[in-house]
């Protein structure tokens, strides 16, 4: 299947009910990891949406959410410097924390979201990501622990990413053509 958004063609790369059965997956080692624990999932905005909706419906523990707003990209051109949209504002002091993101690449906007977290004194930090990028990934992460999908390093939206502000209501993921 092919799409067009603003001039710019993409194909499909996973279907939703790709992304249900890993998210069922990722959901049950969650419930294992942090069993008799009450984490907090840290949503990084505005990608996130959707991942963390569907991924919170797969976690049976006592949890908690919140949200980070941070932009890298600017259309479909990545920004080296990260802006700080919206702030950390829950007390994350001696908390386990898990980062839920909808896609790492670079791993500009996750440095960030770990330095802005680790500020807050958690007791761990934990990174969940739908998506990840290795080959264009500049920076170790060993906070990194589940991951959905390992992509290539192809521009992509649906499912809660965007191209301009576009397509984040698909609920497959697209890439670039």
């Amino acid at each position: 299947m092919k799409i067009e958004i603003d001039q710019k063609s993409f194909a499909l790369m996973i279907d939703y009910e790709q992304i249900k059965k890993r998210l069922r997956l990722i959901g049950i080692q969650l419930n294992v990891a942090y069993d008799g624990r009450i984490p907090v999932f840290v949503g990084v905005l505005n990608g996130c949406f959707m991942f963390m909706a569907d991924l919170m419906k797969e976690v049976h523990i006592a949890s908690e959410v919140c949200f980070v707003k941070l932009a890298s990209y600017d259309g479909d051109q990545r920004n080296e410097k990260i802006k700080h949209l919206l702030g950390l504002n829950q007390n994350l002091k001696g908390r386990e924390v898990v980062i839920v993101e909808d896609i790492i690449d670079t791993g500009n906007t996750l440095r960030e979201t770990i330095a802005c977290v680790k500020e807050h004194e958690p007791a761990s930090i934990a990174v969940c990501t739908l998506l990840l990028k290795s080959e264009a990934l500049e920076y170790d992460f060993e906070e990194i622990a589940y991951v959905g999908f390992e992509i290539e390093n192809a521009f992509v939206i649906g499912y809660g990413l965007d191209y301009k502000g576009l397509g984040r209501n698909l609920k497959d993921i697209y890439k670039a053509i």
